[in-house]
């Protein structure tokens, strides 16, 4: 089944490879060939044994290799519901076919050529975004935005590691002027180009898993109403007794095309209370690993500051936020009133900007996300193209030439011209069935 089950107006079963015109005709009553490749009739689909009515609606044909699995294609298109396509696949596995597994259709889609491994996995990133950003992202990727730039590496790094494995045929008295200090060079831009690339891993996760935004403060500072406020419904409960908020708070919430993992922590003081104490530890680590910090300051704290954020926060980008601005306002402050709106969109407008500073922060224009698989395959190119460079000032061309060619298998991996079954497993594992 192509389409989520249940009840719907149209249900899609696929049906990919050698046999899949063989099916068509089975269930259709009409020859299907490559003659019909991009067309679609109606006809009424019949059990293969007993011509036994089952649904009523299209066939749609696709030849390979000009197909998305890169094999014949063939879809039916009925009704929804929980009978009707349960039926038409039925007679599909009566006629020859096999259930698919997670992932297979756009599996094959790689193994045939039709996608490298990035595309496919823009795929899966497509279907499971949560953001009109996060669509864009993936969108991009799906349409060779990501390709383009790795195909470049992956050339350059297999043009280096052969000239280097050329120069070992020589000694290196016999090498042309300049040799070492032209691959000196390639290695360099090489090396910065990865880097680069690198840069980017950041806002590929933020896309992907959701940017981590922490509501901290001293108790009472209106973090639970402000929470509730941005997530337009009461989710947490918010009480005028101070430490109410004895654990961390999720929520998932979209702002300014950002997917984000809102959090309401605990209020961080010193308490002889056991359970409050325990979620003010939890709220201190949550804080350390945040992307983004909101520091929220009561009008009564405004005087010292609003309390003062853990160490461990220094490295975080916090923005400062004056709460409850509808009791006293703050003069050139961020200021915000969970109850009457005030500056709420100012605030998710300040979130936004963050997020986009964070993601944006040290790295220039590469035209290509970088997903959690490829970072750690870049990170292997990256130090194998450093201590390829470190073996080059020795000079020791043997271990060049090893770490290069390490570092031009690692780019393969990016692609996927280079790849293992356990790769491909985890990969499209996380594909529903019938992607």
């Amino acid at each position: 089944m192509a389409t989520a089950p249940g009840r719907g107006g149209v249900a899609v079963v696929r049906v990919s490879g050698p046999a899949a015109f063989r099916i068509a005709t089975a269930l259709s009553g009409r020859r299907v060939d490559a003659s019909l490749a991009g067309r679609f009739f109606h006809a009424t689909f019949r059990a293969p044994k007993t011509q036994v009515r089952l649904d009523d609606g299209l066939v749609l044909v696709f030849a390979g290799p000009r197909s998305y699995t890169g094999e014949d294609v063939v879809e039916f298109q009925g009704h929804g519901g929980a009978v009707a396509p349960r039926r038409v696949l039925e007679a599909c596995l009566a006629a020859g076919a096999r259930l698919a597994q997670r992932g297979e259709f756009t599996q094959r889609a790689f193994l045939n050529g039709r996608l490298d491994l990035g595309r496919a996995e823009a795929v899966i990133d497509l279907v499971d975004a949560r953001t009109e950003r996060a669509a864009d992202d993936a969108t991009a990727r799906l349409l060779g935005a990501q390709t383009r730039p790795f195909e470049d590496l992956y050339a350059a790094a297999i043009d280096l590691s052969s000239r280097v494995e050329h120069a070992l045929d020589f000694s290196e008295d016999e090498l042309p002027a300049g040799f070492g200090d032209t691959v000196r060079s390639a290695l360099v831009d090489l090396l910065g180009t990865v880097s680069r690339q690198l840069s980017t891993a950041r806002e590929g996760r933020l896309l992907r898993e959701g940017a981590l935004v922490v509501l901290a403060g001293l108790p009472n500072a209106g973090k639970s109403s402000l929470m509730n406020a941005l997530l337009g419904a009461d989710r947490v409960l918010v009480s005028n007794e101070a430490g109410t908020t004895r654990d961390s708070i999720e929520e998932g919430v979209e702002i300014g095309g950002w997917p984000v993992r809102l959090v309401d922590t605990a209020g961080l003081r010193e308490t002889a209370n056991t359970i409050e104490r325990e979620g003010v530890a939890r709220a201190t680590e949550l804080i350390s690993k945040a992307d983004l910090v909101v520091h929220l300051i009561a009008p009564e704290d405004a005087a010292d500051g609003g309390g003062i954020l853990p160490p461990e926060t220094c490295a975080v980008p916090t923005i400062v936020v004056h709460s409850k601005c509808d009791l006293q306002a703050t003069p050139g402050a961020l200021a915000v009133s969970a109850k009457t709106g005030e500056g709420l969109e100012a605030l998710r407008t300040a979130i936004a900007d963050g997020l986009t500073s964070l993601a944006a922060k040290d790295a220039e224009e590469t035209g290509a996300d970088v997903t959690t698989r490829q970072k750690e395959v870049l990170m292997r190119a990256r130090e194998a193209l450093e201590a390829a460079l470190a073996a080059l000032a020795l000079p020791d061309w043997v271990v060049a030439a090893n770490e290069l060619r390490v570092a031009a298998e690692s780019l393969g991996r990016v692609l996927g011209k280079v790849y293992s079954d356990d790769l491909l497993d985890a990969l499209f594992s996380r594909f529903c069935i019938g992607k």
